[in-house]
């Protein structure tokens, strides 16, 4: 008998969980799974415009060019951050291979101390001193190898080429195991996992490879076989990023090439989303920087784009930005130094594209406008061009400094920057809060707009959405027990898994209806019913709104910061009801809500305590261990050089906010 009421009972619950499933918890009138990224592409497309009508005044005359340039420098040093200083670069040949035409050496140099950078030199046989082009690579893990045929041709042609390894690439890995074995899919996912715990501190991973690309023309100018006064850069792919983020502000080189790069961000953003780590720097949206301004800060220099017209990098974008640079080049008196070569390829261009590199170079840093030698691959292994003992950098050297222990060093030495900005005026850190959360006080009001709802046993659900001109709607659902208890709080349930999780399962929610709590559980823009499709989030960035998250630095407002208006909203909400009124409001949140969480109710006095559960406690411990994931939804760019959140919650006297593991 009592094994039959056991299936009867077990039969019946099934039937209620299921009854329950079956509930409608969608607040918003309609169903659009990319609106949130529509929404973020609209500040995109306005701040485009408005940088479109500062390039169009800058049309008008040379010297308003020239200011435009001025400007564009002063905002791209600002958004870089504070580099280090040059010191003794310590440069090494590790060995030498002779090859038919030219040499190649073995070089080992330190950008700062004891971060030890390795490059291939190409120098031609023959009485220099010779020209010399910086080869930065794409995004393969391998760096510098297998041998680059730009590198030969250029060698061959009487052009001497450094092929400098990036970090977190070649011989310059950082999160391997202890046989040197990647720890991640490839160099684009180490980039982006690098790059995050570098937004903490202020910097990034394209101001990493900046420095130490500055740093390998230093060295060239150390070789009496290089004319220094005859340098070049090239890069493709990622290496056609960081020729960009290079030539913006280096003086010393004389001609360029970007391929497979050069494109409009807008367009990148809206088509593909944002891309690896290394290849954006926050706000760069904010302040009105586009892709093309790079080329322009370096203008009017030679500069030669390469382009695949079927390569995933957008090529209608490469057309439209190099007609900006035409203008430009035009009104700055050198329109013949901007060349374009479009190709039928794909990434990375061809045999075609290869010979107008060597043609651009040979006439820009020789002054020679005869046929380009023909070349051939060379046969050199990867363990022949190798420059370290074991083939990789931090188990070749003991004291090497790895990103992640320099972005530590920066933690430590920002201490008592925090420790100083903390001891200033509530106004002061409220207004540095309120800066990096991108953010200030909304002043439109709320409209609160019903889309139905759900009667239960004991309790009743009543399905809104709050709408607030210039944010996204946020969708909750507010539980009203049967019988309110006057003495409890209000809470505010943030779910990280969405409203609909908590709210189809009553072994969560029945305790506080039992105890006669009343809830709005939201989905805060992003989460639950607004959260990006998986598939436009590619897994390799280990981040499931990474599209998002990275749209939203780049236009200078932090997915927190918005989700911190969206907490503002739902208190006003919760503020003007009736349902809750004389109630004091306590936040239940888990997972990625916590950093939000903490920052919101460091701003708004009306949250007496919060819980967050299974959430990071510190910044830091993104900075200390960036094999972690989600870890952009959480970035504000320079944050731990004013506090972490531990300081955050000590200055909320007014909330009981804690961790909850």
């Amino acid at each position: 008998m009592k094994k039959y009421l056991f299936f009867i009972f077990y039969a019946l619950f099934g039937v209620i969980i299921s009854g329950i499933a079956q509930d409608n918890f969608q607040s918003l009138p309609w169903r659009r799974t990319t609106a949130y990224h529509e929404y973020l592409m609209r500040e995109v497309h306005r701040q485009y415009a408005e940088r479109q009508e500062k390039l169009a005044e800058a049309w008008t005359s040379r010297d308003k060019m020239l200011l435009y340039q001025a400007k564009c420098r002063v905002s791209y040093r600002k958004l870089i951050g504070e580099l280090p200083q040059g010191g003794n670069l310590n440069g090494q040949v590790a060995g030498t291979l002779r090859q038919n035409g030219f040499r190649i050496e073995k070089i080992i140099y330190e950008s700062v101390p004891k971060r030890y950078v390795t490059a291939n030199l190409y120098i031609p046989d023959g009485s220099g001193p010779f020209p010399a082009v910086v080869i930065l690579c794409g995004h393969g893990l391998n760096g510098k190898v297998p041998a680059p045929g730009a590198a030969i041709a250029l060698a061959n042609n009487g052009i001497a080429a450094l092929v400098v390894d990036p970090v977190g690439q070649g011989e310059r890995q950082e999160l391997i195991d202890e046989n040197n074995a990647p720890l991640t899919r490839g160099a684009t996912t180490e980039h982006t996992l690098m790059n995050a715990g570098s937004n903490l501190v202020g910097t990034s991973v394209a101001a990493y490879e900046y420095w130490d690309n500055h740093r390998a023309i230093d060295y060239l100018e150390t070789r009496p076989e290089i004319d220094r006064n005859k340098i070049g850069v090239f890069g493709s792919s990622g290496g056609g990023t960081q020729t960009a983020y290079l030539i913006g502000l280096e003086e010393r080189i004389k001609a360029a090439s970007i391929c497979s790069y050069f494109s409009q961000r807008q367009r990148v953003l809206e088509l593909e989303g944002p891309s690896d780590g290394c290849q954006h720097i926050p706000y760069e949206g904010r302040e009105g920087i586009e892709i093309a301004d790079f080329v322009l800060m370096y203008a009017p220099k030679p500069i030669l784009i390469r382009a695949g017209k079927y390569d995933f990098v957008d090529f209608w974008g490469a057309m439209q930005s190099f007609g900006e640079l035409e203008k430009s080049y035009e009104i700055l008196g050198a329109k013949d130094n901007a060349e374009m070569s479009a190709v039928e390829a794909g990434h990375g261009g061809n045999e075609e594209s290869l010979t107008a590199l060597v043609v651009f170079f040979k006439k820009h840093l020789k002054n020679d406008n005869t046929p380009p030698k023909e070349f051939t691959r060379s046969p050199v292994s990867a363990s022949d061009l190798r420059c370290t003992a074991t083939g990789q950098v931090l188990t070749s050297f003991r004291d090497a400094v790895s990103m992640r222990d320099y972005n530590m060093s920066l933690v430590a030495k920002y201490a008592d920057k925090r420790e100083d900005f903390l001891k200033q005026s509530e106004t002061a850190v409220r207004a540095k809060v309120f800066e990096l959360l991108g953010i200030s006080l909304p002043e439109e009001k709320i409209r609160v707009a019903s889309n139905g709802r759900i009667s239960k046993r004991t309790y009743e659900m009543h399905k809104n959405q709050l709408i607030r001109v210039g944010q996204m709607p946020i969708p909750c659902v507010t539980v009203i027990p049967e019988n309110i208890e006057p003495a409890e709080d209000v809470v505010l349930y943030l779910n990280e898994s969405g409203k609909h999780n908590f709210l189809s399962d009553e072994l969560q929610l029945l305790p506080f209806v039992n105890r006669g709590v009343t809830l709005v559980v939201a989905d805060l823009r992003g989460f639950g019913e607004t959260a990006d499709p998986a598939y436009l989030n590619d897994t390799k960035y280990w981040n499931w709104e990474y599209r998002n998250a990275g749209t939203s630095l780049h236009i200078g407002q932090p997915i927190m910061g918005q989700r911190v208006i969206d907490i503002i909203s739902l208190l006003d909400y919760i503020e003007s009801d009736p349902v809750f009124k004389n109630k004091n409001v306590r936040i239940i949140a888990d997972g990625l809500y916590g950093p939000t969480v903490v920052h919101a109710a460091y701003i708004d006095k009306r949250i007496k305590s919060a819980e967050i559960m299974r959430s990071i406690k510190s910044f830091t411990e993104y900075v200390q261990n960036p094999l972690q994931r989600d870890m952009y939804t959480s970035v504000l760019y320079g944050v731990l050089q004013y506090y972490d959140l531990n300081d955050l919650i000590k200055k909320t006297e007014h909330a009981n906010v804690r961790f909850v593991d």
